[in-house]
């Protein structure tokens, strides 16, 4: 059984924060622990370059001991508290220890979630969460009320608990794994949305089944005074139910003729999938109050996330977009549909034991060329090569990030999409998956500017 800490006074408490990582999450945890006079350890397994910027935020922040480059038992051992990076296994051998020794075990979302005093609005889903999140926030911003946006799109809410009333709106993305750990302290969100679900991630989760038990979490202890929405164009998610009022948003059903007519209107962002992103975060804002006016202002006005179909520029005839955040081949195949110019896209990565099958054939026959990256750059290339209608040029697995977007610029002519779109995660080559998408920005901008306005480049 892992025991979540039960104190709310963390002067000179041992608290060990397991995994700094780059998102903000470890980052609040330690300066949130820090301010209200734990003892902090901060031990990671990367080594210090890697973790500069997560490093010169804590700049100003008493840590204890740096542990860096490797974990060292001892920081466990004799800490009253653990908090643990949402990536961690629970199965990690340092976490058994801490276990059978009674330390307890936490993280920084469960840690906010214990002193936020505002009620929940949360998104999850295998695809389209951390888009659905960002409108949903952005329509409740014109509520009048005060609204605040965190959770796994990357901004620790924690180190500002403190200034969060109770009549504030909290907007919260939560991933599978950060929902593993609040199952412990029995807790769903007031207003639970969940996008679609896709076997995702079974690299940690270990079955198809402990990911559906993980996602479920933000049904399993709603009351009836609570809200879900759920995708009813979803097979899988359109039998999920919650003791919650349920809400249903989709094309086929769900929704009226004219209200999906006039989400289509408002929106700006490309694809059929962003239309099913801002119908779920419109169905979650009105559960909340928001009338129409509201959310026309919220989708007309809503500015795109980086590295989300994010569109980097056009120079000789081409135009590039970023869409590092796909990391799932579902997301890929969402951003094939939203395009019908011809597209170049650079695909793969690391490797989640997920089923690539479906990706690699709408690769092979909605793609005019694909170069392949990363640990399933060869996986990939046997599926896509195996297809009988295919029609793309497939490369062999490229070594590097540079060589696979030269490659794939050298596939290009005029009037092409050339497109990032893994469908995979990033961590065989890259930090994160904003890494990513920032590398790629730069390469195509540096390619770009070879190219003035109006000149066109050989293909």
């Amino acid at each position: 059984m892992i025991r979540d800490h039960d104190f709310t006074d963390y002067r000179h408490r041992r608290v060990t924060v397991m995994g700094l990582g780059s998102f903000g999450g470890g980052v609040g945890a330690v300066r949130f622990l820090a301010e209200r006079g734990a003892i902090v350890t901060v031990t990671d397994q990367r080594p210090r370059e890697q973790l500069a910027e997560s490093l010169q935020e804590l700049g100003d922040v008493p840590v204890a001991k740096w542990t860096l480059g490797g974990h060292d038992e001892s920081d466990f051992a004799a800490a009253d508290l653990v908090v643990v990076n949402p990536a961690v296994t629970r199965d990690h051998p340092l976490l058994k220890r801490c276990r059978h020794a009674g330390v307890a075990l936490t993280s920084e979302m469960n840690l906010f979630w214990q002193h936020n005093p505002a009620k929940v609005v949360a998104v999850t889903g295998s695809n389209g969460k951390s888009t659905t999140t960002a409108l949903l926030f952005n329509i409740l911003r014109f509520t009048g009320r005060q609204c605040w946006l965190g959770g796994n799109l990357g901004r620790s809410l924690l180190p500002l608990v403190d200034e969060i009333r109770a009549d504030d709106w909290v907007v919260l993305e939560l991933s599978s794994f950060q929902l593993t750990d609040l199952d412990r302290l029995q807790v769903s969100p007031h207003v639970a949305v969940i996008t679609n679900f896709a076997p995702n991630h079974l690299d940690w989760h270990g079955t198809l089944e402990h990911y559906r038990w993980a996602k479920q979490t933000m049904l399993r202890w709603q009351t009836p005074d609570d809200s879900y929405v759920v995708n009813a164009d979803d097979a899988e998610v359109a039998t999920w139910t919650g003791r919650g009022r349920r809400l249903e948003f989709g094309e086929r059903r769900g929704v009226n003729p004219t209200f999906l007519a006039d989400v289509r209107q408002w929106l700006r962002l490309p694809g059929r999938h962003n239309v099913m992103n801002a119908l779920a975060a419109a169905t979650a804002a009105m559960a909340v109050g928001a009338g129409r006016e509201t959310i026309q202002r919220g989708l007309e006005t809503y500015e795109p996330l980086p590295h989300r179909l994010q569109f980097v520029g056009e120079a000789a005839g081409r135009r590039f977009y970023n869409d590092s955040l796909a990391t799932t081949p579902e997301s890929t195949m969402v951003a094939l549909e939203a395009f019908e110019q011809p597209i170049v896209l650079l695909a793969g990565g690391y490797d989640k034991h997920v089923d690539l099958g479906e990706m690699a054939r709408a690769i092979a026959e909605h793609t005019k060329a694909v170069a392949l990256m990363g640990q399933t750059g060869l996986r990939l290339h046997e599926l896509i090569t195996a297809e009988p209608h295919r029609s793309t040029l497939a490369s062999d697995p490229l070594p590097d990030f540079r060589t696979a977007f030269d490659w794939a610029v050298a596939q290009s002519a005029p009037g092409d999409i050339v497109l990032l779109s893994p469908g995979c995660a990033s961590y065989d080559w890259f930090r994160n998956f904003a890494d990513r998408g920032e590398q790629f920005t730069r390469l195509a901008r540096d390619w770009m500017s070879l190219y003035p306005t109006g000149s066109t480049a050989s293909s």
